[in-house]
């Protein structure tokens, strides 16, 4: 059956994968909901949007996106709220992040209004798929793609964006070991760290596995050119409360701009807490941790949301940093940021879009 979105055409699975589906269950990231908004750009120009059932992608081999990696995604999360209702926290913020990535990756700019009316569309539609418990959100990744079927190094004047959603459930179940990387990095100045592209990640995997091999659940990455400053810890934005105030890396073009990151801090300066965002050397850091100094660590991004550090590694040395139970700033500041997404308590920054 075909239905009439808000200008987005709609098909209807003929029988949902939800009843099949152990939803107490879930890994994050392999469970995905029945439907995708699919919409193509061609001859200069973005086609219709059309909600399909999910399902495989036929790709030719001289696809340019397998080539040479023009492709960029993002990840938000809509949630449960307290009156019953659905919400997708933040989702402006995302588009608006998408659509600099695209600018930057050379790829065609998405229309916010498209953007949001298929976000919430594909959310309303699929909505049942959101787990039930306090943990539980449904994960939305948008990605935009390359689409041309041809070898040569220019960008494509053909792609392809898709949206589709994941139930998911915490993406740590512990607190995290990190170890301070000075070897390999991320990003350089005037290179793509601030963009959310495909690149970036696959660059990361093999300094990752080398310190996973050792035990290690993220990096904290440094800067390219001197390993010397703090930039990101994994695929999160980094915080550190030294002595009650809490410190972030500025962003310089190398650090992704974090919609979570900026969530913490607009929670933070509201709470009364003391925020820095500046450059944050090594050498603060360790000596922080080394000294006691260090009241916690954690990481901010959309999957982990917070994930507390529970260990600093630096060359030989590791760092324990306090207990979870004891981070009064972090708690207070994670608790806050909770509270608004899920409607526990009246949302003062029009952050929730509701899907009714």
């Amino acid at each position: 059956m075909i239905t009439t979105g808000q200008k987005i055409a709609i098909q209807r699975v003929e029988r949902s994968r939800l009843q099949d589906t152990d939803m107490s269950n879930i890994k994050f990231g392999r469970v995905f909901s029945d439907h995708m908004l699919v919409m193509d750009f061609e001859d200069g120009a973005w086609k219709a949007p059309a909600i399909v059932p999910f399902g495989d992608l036929e790709l030719s081999p001289a696809s340019l996106v397998l080539h040479y990696s023009q492709t960029i995604f993002e990840g938000l999360k809509a949630y449960r709220t307290a009156d019953g209702g659905v919400s997708i926290f933040r989702p402006q913020a995302n588009i608006a992040r998408m659509n600099r990535s695209a600018k930057r990756m050379c790829m065609p700019e998405i229309p916010e209004d498209i953007f949001l009316d298929a976000l919430v569309e594909l959310v309303r539609l699929d909505k049942n798929w959101l787990p039930e418990g306090g943990e539980a959100s449904l994960y939305i990744r948008p990605f935009l793609f390359a689409s041309d079927e041809y070898i040569g190094v220019k960008p494509s004047d053909n792609y392809k964006f898709i949206i589709f959603t994941c139930p998911v459930r915490g993406y740590y179940n512990e607190p995290v070991r990190v170890k301070i990387e000075t070897q390999y990095s991320r990003a350089f100045p005037g290179g793509t760290g601030e963009a959310k592209c495909g690149g970036n990640y696959a660059g990361g995997l093999y300094p990752a596995k080398l310190g996973q091999d050792k035990g290690f659940h993220q990096l904290i990455w440094t800067d390219g050119l001197t390993h010397q400053y703090i930039e990101e810890s994994g695929t999160m934005n980094i915080f550190f409360n030294i002595e009650g105030t809490l410190i972030t890396p500025a962003l310089d073009g190398t650090i992704l701009q974090g919609v979570t990151r900026d969530s913490i801090l607009r929670i933070a300066r509201d709470e009364g807490i003391r925020v820095e965002e500046r450059r944050v050397s090594v050498e603060e850091v360790v000596s922080a941790a080394r000294n006691g100094r260090m009241r916690s660590a954690f990481g901010a991004g959309t999957a982990a949301t917070m994930a507390q550090i529970a260990t600093i590694a630096y060359g030989d040395e590791e760092f324990t940093l306090p207990e979870t139970a004891e981070r009064r700033l972090a708690n207070q500041v994670g608790r806050r940021l909770n509270e608004i997404r899920r409607g526990i308590v009246a949302d003062p920054y029009g952050w929730l879009v509701p899907v009714n």
